[in-house]
């Protein structure tokens, strides 16, 4: 919201309401969604399922199909309606704020970090339960709830005693305690097959690689600066020692036995 001088009321900042980053993904989330739409209704099912098979992510065609494109790809694509407005809701409510926080280029790096890592994980654990290569590993899996999993753990640590409210119950809770309930359901609904069709894997992976990512970045932070705090003390030292050869050298040049 901002507000004008000499007017009579408050009027809504549209552009306020999108940082660059996410307004860039809710349209090319978009766009792809209507693409596929159009193919569905111009030549089939059978040839979205094949737009599907290209580039949603089916663990088989990266291993075996060299289709390294996929890991990213398959952000993009959506199952239908409710699926691609629930995630772009959740990007931008939570998303926002982190964009503002980090900038955009950061924003960006960690959006599709954790979306790989998702497909990376989601890869790894079909592939080993279907080595064959004749189940689990040639489902496909679209949606950007990968690497929106890693937005809601960034805002966990990064905004942790931030207020949340159950929709439609008239209950908050902390971020903190919601990334938390929300992360068990992934991992518990990862352990074994729950009969829905929900990747929990890519979830809690897109939460394992958020995590090491933003843990990662504070370790390297710690140990640049630590770096920097050694160069200092070393300048330091080595200018108290120039001092002390200077005055010692002044000392020795300084007339003795002589009094004012």
């Amino acid at each position: 919201m901002g507000s004008f001088p000499r007017s009579y009321g408050r009027r809504i900042n549209w552009g306020g309401l999108l940082t660059p980053a996410i307004k860039a993904l809710l349209i090319a989330n978009a766009a792809v969604f209507l693409l596929q739409t159009l193919v569905r209704l111009f030549f089939g099912g059978q040839a979205e399922f094949a737009l599907i098979q290209l580039f949603g992510l089916v663990p088989r065609g990266v291993t075996h199909g060299l289709r390294f494109w996929q890991p990213f790809t398959y952000l993009f694509l959506h199952g239908g309606l409710w699926h691609v407005l629930l995630n772009m809701l959740v990007l931008w409510m939570f998303g926002s704020d982190l964009e503002r926080s980090w900038g955009r280029r950061r924003f960006f790096t960690y959006y599709f970090l954790t979306g790989a890592g998702a497909a990376v994980i989601n890869i790894v654990v079909k592939t080993l339960s279907d080595p064959a290569g004749i189940g689990s590993s040639l489902q496909p899996t679209i949606g950007a709830s990968g690497a929106i999993f890693g937005i809601l753990l960034a805002s966990a640590l990064v905004f942790p005693d931030r207020q949340v409210w159950l929709i439609p119950f008239p209950v908050t809770l902390p971020m903190r305690i919601y990334v938390f309930i929300i992360g068990a359901i992934a991992f518990f609904g990862s352990l074994g097959a729950s009969g829905d069709n929900i990747s929990h894997i890519s979830h809690l992976g897109g939460m394992i690689f958020g995590f090491a990512y933003l843990r990662g970045n504070l370790w390297w932070y710690r140990l640049r600066n630590n770096f920097y705090d050694w160069k200092r003390q070393r300048l330091r030292r080595k200018f108290e020692v120039y001092m002390r050869e200077r005055d010692g050298e002044r000392g020795d040049r300084r007339p003795g036995g002589w009094v004012n």
